[in-house]
């Protein structure tokens, strides 16, 4: 288990492991990393669809040797229909967690792969056929493929959830009943609808007759979503954040994003001079990093159209310094409630020149809103409940602003020229995961492997939990538990390699060629390399 994978040629990793040998075949067949990622995150959207599917949204972190690092948003916004008087009209304070009024966001994966194909071939010389990406993909979802435990459980766990969700029971029941690990799970509509983006190309997603179709599927459901909505929208290229961090250059994702809560707490916990890992002052330090980068997190991050500050601005050294500065060493600050939970995948490749992807893609929840769309099999996502209809909050539903998104891949370049994609699912779990993963290997010099198996802790929600204590799995020393209480954290002990904890993982380039990898084992994933 902690035996770090390692090759030259090219490696992936993915939460399962289907997903990880389609990117490695599209490598081994010469594609290059953007192109294996595309065949990957295609491919997982049709294993693992509780957890992401191309009704979801994704980001990309894009590193090519020698050039700045590149940016996908493929993030989708809200219904021209979407707006604080639709929900109240109908007598909703909140925005309905499922059903087809919680598929009010357009789904932006599908408009990701295609625009970062279209970096493949402009700037790598991409070449591979888009009919031999999806070809893994259009395979397991037609022929079936094995359900995973997390399947069945989340399955057995939401349904009742799902009453005014269509399609779930169709889709997600085999043969009328609870999934159990281990049986074939089909998705021919979805097949079909993979197969249709094979031969017309990814644009007619939001443009032509399959638009078309996913416009007349949204309204039979109740959806707020139109043709219009699919057909206005847009990947973007972003410019990422970065942050030095002990010498190491780290990127993530700008805002609508997390991703500067992520750079945020590790900018505060480098400032607090911690020279030991797995100890108190490790765990107590990056828990207190935590809650400073969430508040600025809460206060301010959403569509950065909407923004009164720029995120790079909350990366200063000076706002850096004041937050370590309140930290105190022996007192937890007391935390308040936190914010909602997610459903995601991270997936990386590297290929034999080098050039690196991380790449995360979510429905949001675990089966996001759980609307399956009646003709082509697509799980819409529900990224739209959390916007607000609090006029007055800094979130608040508009028609077509882009949603606030937990969801953040990571990159870092090292000091001694390594490359390391990472990341994680796990909603509010991901800036901290990826922290621990980050400083426990290039900080504090732990194995690849170790990093991602290592006990993890989470401050706050995430997919399938209502707290928002600060829960830690029981592989950790009872005494720093107690220490950890006494200094007033409320700790809540959860299993040892609990999914609560989410499904990280991670890759390293060497300047020399060599690529280690890790996987989670709290998923079904795999490293891949050759």
């Amino acid at each position: 288990m902690l035996q770090t994978p390692k090759s030259y040629r090219g490696m992936v990793t993915a939460p399962h492991h289907l997903a990880a040998r389609a990117g490695i075949r599209v490598l081994e067949d010469g594609g290059n990393a953007i192109e294996a990622m595309v065949a990957a995150a295609s491919t997982i959207a049709a294993v693992y669809p509780h957890m992401n599917g191309l009704g979801g949204d994704n980001f990309w972190l894009i590193h090519t040797p020698g050039k700045d690092v590149t940016g996908i948003d493929a993030c989708g916004g809200a219904a021209a229909n979407a707006n604080i008087e639709f929900y109240k009209n109908k007598g909703f304070d909140a925005i309905p967690s499922r059903g087809p009024l919680a598929a009010l966001t357009v789904g932006g994966a599908v408009s990701g792969w295609q625009e970062a194909l279209k970096f493949s071939t402009e700037h790598w010389g991409g070449t591979m056929s888009l009919a031999r990406l999806l070809e893994d993909a259009i395979h397991y979802a037609r022929n079936g493929t094995a359900v995973t435990r997390t399947l069945a459980n989340n399955v057995a766990l939401k349904r009742d959830e799902m009453d005014q969700s269509p399609g779930f029971d169709e889709t997600f029941l085999v043969n009328g009943e609870l999934p159990t690990e281990g049986q074939q799970f089909i998705q021919l509509r979805l097949a079909d609808t993979l197969d249709r983006l094979a031969r017309d190309g990814l644009d007619s997603f939001y443009r032509g007759d399959l638009a078309r179709a996913i416009a007349a599927d949204l309204a039979r459901a109740g959806s707020p979503l139109t043709l219009d909505d699919l057909e206005r929208h847009q990947a973007l290229l972003v410019k990422p954040l970065a942050l030095q961090v002990a010498g190491h250059r780290l990127f993530n994702m700008p805002p609508p994003t997390q991703g500067l809560a992520s750079l945020m707490l590790l900018g505060i916990y480098d400032r607090l001079g911690i020279s030991e890992v797995d100890g108190f002052d490790y765990i107590h330090g990056i828990v207190e990093s935590t809650k400073r980068a969430f508040r600025i997190r809460d206060a301010h991050v959403s569509d950065p159209a909407y923004m009164e500050h720029e995120a790079a601005s909350f990366l200063s050294s000076d706002l850096l310094d004041a937050l370590a500065a309140e930290i105190d060493g022996e007192i937890a600050l007391p935390w308040p409630e936190a914010s909602p939970r997610g459903d995601t995948v991270w997936l990386g490749a590297v290929d034999n020149e080098g050039r690196a992807v991380s790449f995360i893609q979510s429905i949001y929840w675990e089966f996001g809103s759980g609307t399956v769309l009646e003709d082509t099999g697509i799980t819409w996502q529900n990224r739209g409940v959390s916007f607000s209809l609090d006029e007055t909050h800094h979130n608040c539903l508009k028609p077509y602003r882009r949603p606030f998104h937990t969801i953040q891949p990571a990159l870092a370049h090292l000091s001694d020229g390594r490359i390391m994609p990472y990341g994680t699912m796990g909603g509010e779990g991901q800036p901290q995961t990826q922290a621990m993963v980050f400083l426990r290997h290039a900080i504090y010099g732990q194995g690849l492997q170790y990093a991602v198996t290592a006990p993890r802790w989470l401050l706050g929600r995430t997919w399938g939990a209502k707290s928002t204590s600060l829960k830690m799995e029981d592989r950790f020393d009872p005494a720093i538990i107690d220490r950890l209480k006494s200094a007033g954290h409320n700790v809540e002990m959860t299993g040892s390699f609990d999914e609560v904890m989410g499904h990280a993982g991670a890759l390293v380039r060497h300047p020399d060629g060599l690529i280690e990898g890790a996987a989670d084992p709290r998923g079904d994933g795999q490293v891949a390399g050759f």
